[in-house]
C-alpha cells in the first residue's frame, strides 16, 4: 500500500515555493499600486503602466533588449546545435577535448571575467562597442547552455532512424534536417528559450560591452534603482515576467501536444 506524502514533505515544498515566488508575487501586486511609495499601498491603479509607455528611454531599452535577446539566442542555438552534433556524432576526432572545454568554459567562468575578456577582444579588434558587440557577447554567454540542452537530447536520439533515411538515398544533411532535427526540435526550442531568458537577465557582460544606443533594460533598471525605486520598474518587471512565463507555458503545451500526437 502506497503512503501519501508526509506533512513534513508538504510543508517543505510549500515553504520552498513561498521562498521562491513570494518576492515575485509582491512585485506584481505593487506594480498596480497607486502610490508612488513602494512601501505604502495606495489602492489599485494601472497608472504606472501608462507612465511606462510614455517613458521613451525605457521603451528604447526594452526594444534593444528584445532584439539582442532574439538574435543572440538564435546564434547560440544554431552554433550550439552544430557543437552538439560534433560532440555526440563526431566520435573521438582531433580537437574534441578543446571544443568541449571551450564550449563548457562559460558555464563555470565568472561573468565579470568573461565580460572583461570580451571587452579586451573588441578593443584589440578595433570594433566600436554597441548593439552588435552586446549581441555577440550574449551569444557567447548562452552558447554553452544551448549546447548542453541539445546535446542531452541528441545523445538519446536513435541514430538508426537517420541511417535508415540515408540508406533510402537521402543525403546526410537532408537526413538530418528531415529526421533528426524534427526529433530534437523540443530541445532546440528549449535551448532558444533558455538562451533568450539569460540574455534578458544579463547585466554584467552588457555593462562591459555596450556603447551609445545599446543600453539594455537591466542596465537602465540598475541605473534607475541607484537613484531611488521608481514604480515603473515594478511595471516593466511584471511585463517581463509575463513574457517569459508565456514562452515557457507555450513551449510546454507544444511539447505535450507532440507527445499526445505520437
Amino acid at each position: 500500500m502506497r503512503r501519501g506524502p508526509s506533512a513534513f514533505n508538504i510543508a517543505s515544498v510549500a515553504l520552498g515555493l513561498v521562498f521562491l515566488y513570494a518576492p515575485i508575487v509582491v512585485l506584481v501586486i505593487y506594480s498596480f499600486n497607486d502610490s508612488r511609495s513602494v512601501a505604502v499601498w495606495g489602492g489599485f491603479s494601472t497608472r504606472w503602466y501608462a507612465a511606462l509607455f510614455r517613458d521613451q528611454q525605457l521603451l528604447d531599452a526594452i526594444g534593444v533588449t528584445l532584439r539582442v535577446g532574439a538574435i543572440s539566442a538564435t546564434l547560440a542555438t544554431l552554433v550550439g546545435t552544430m557543437a552538439a552534433v560534433a560532440l555526440v556524432r563526431g566520435g573521438r576526432f582531433r580537437g574534441r577535448t578543446a571544443l568541449a572545454g571551450g564550449v563548457y568554459a562559460t558555464l563555470v567562468m565568472p561573468e565579470v571575467i568573461l565580460g572583461l575578456s570580451l571587452l579586451f577582444l573588441f578593443v584589440s579588434l578595433g570594433l566600436p562597442r554597441g548593439f552588435w558587440t552586446v549581441t555577440l557577447s550574449h551569444a557567447t554567454l548562452t552558447l554553452a547552455y544551448a549546447t548542453v540542452v541539445i546535446q542531452a537530447r541528441l545523445a538519446t536520439f536513435d541514430p538508426a532512424l537517420e541511417e535508415a533515411a540515408q540508406d533510402l538515398g537521402c543525403p546526410p544533411w537532408k537526413a538530418f534536417m528531415l529526421v533528426t532535427l524534427p526529433g530534437i526540435a523540443p530541445a532546440v526550442a528549449a535551448a532558444w528559450i533558455l538562451a533568450f531568458t539569460l540574455s534578458l537577465d544579463d547585466l554584467v557582460i552588457a555593462s562591459f560591452t555596450s556603447g551609445p544606443g545599446a543600453t539594455t533594460l537591466p542596465m537602465r533598471l540598475y541605473s534607475a534603482v541607484r537613484l531611488g525605486v521608481d514604480p515603473k520598474i515594478n511595471a516593466v518587471s511584471t511585463l517581463l515576467i509575463g513574457l517569459v512565463a508565456t514562452g515557457v507555458v507555450a513551449a510546454y503545451l507544444v511539447q505535450q501536444r507532440r507527445r499526445a500526437r505520437n
